[in-house]
């Protein structure tokens, strides 16, 4: 009986070491990251990469700076020369969406270590502007001549195709851009630009 006893209590303490051994192991997996193959597997954060940036991102930036300041300038023109309170609204609520992102995409770049672009007051570089939609110096003089209807006309007709010129550079962010932010604004562009597009048309009779 005491041989049998012994043997039983051998059994119970090479059981008990075999449980606390792989309790052991699972919480060394755990704590280490080990996947069930064996490789050691980084935290989810680790793998996000956030600020990361490329080339397509520093031209997006750069060039939307230019384009938005444009757009500004034609709306300042609006305040003193639309003859349509609807133009004056319109143009106050372009200016107020796109400062903030003027704002937003030169800290991106002071971060990057990019030049931010002078300011041409609103200003393309005369007829050979690599962005679509920017107007030239010569429609630009047409537009600060302009006052009334023929303003509203003007300005109506010229920033839709400002806007369409944005959207086409927001999707070229969207397909080569690599950073995060950028191409959420660059959503954020389309969405807005193309509501407005939307709204100015209806405002001209053309749809």
């Amino acid at each position: 009986m005491t041989a049998h006893r012994s043997t039983l209590r051998r059994a119970s303490a090479v059981t008990a070491a075999a449980i606390a051994a792989l309790v052991l192991a699972a919480c060394g997996s755990s704590d280490t990251g080990t996947s069930s193959s064996g490789k050691t597997t980084p935290p989810a954060s680790a793998s996000a990469s956030t600020g990361a940036h490329n080339a397509a991102d520093v031209s997006f930036a750069t060039q939307m700076i230019q384009h938005h300041r444009q757009a500004i300038a034609m709306a300042d023109l609006a305040g003193t020369r639309a003859a349509g309170s609807d133009v004056k609204t319109l143009a106050t609520k372009i200016k107020n969406a796109q400062d903030p992102e003027i704002t937003t995409m030169s800290g991106w770049l002071k971060t990057w270590g990019e030049k931010v672009p002078d300011n041409m007051g609103g200003m393309d570089h005369g007829n050979a502007s690599p962005m679509p939609g920017m107007m030239t110096t010569q429609q630009m003089d047409d537009l600060k001549n302009a006052s009334g209807k023929a303003f509203d006309t003007a300005f109506l007709t010229m920033m839709v195709g400002h806007h369409q010129g944005a959207i086409e550079m927001a999707k070229t962010e969207q397909s080569k851009g690599a950073y995060g932010p950028a191409k959420t604004l660059a959503d954020d562009v389309i969405t807005a630009q193309s509501a407005e597009i939307t709204q100015m048309n209806k405002m001209l009779g053309t749809s």
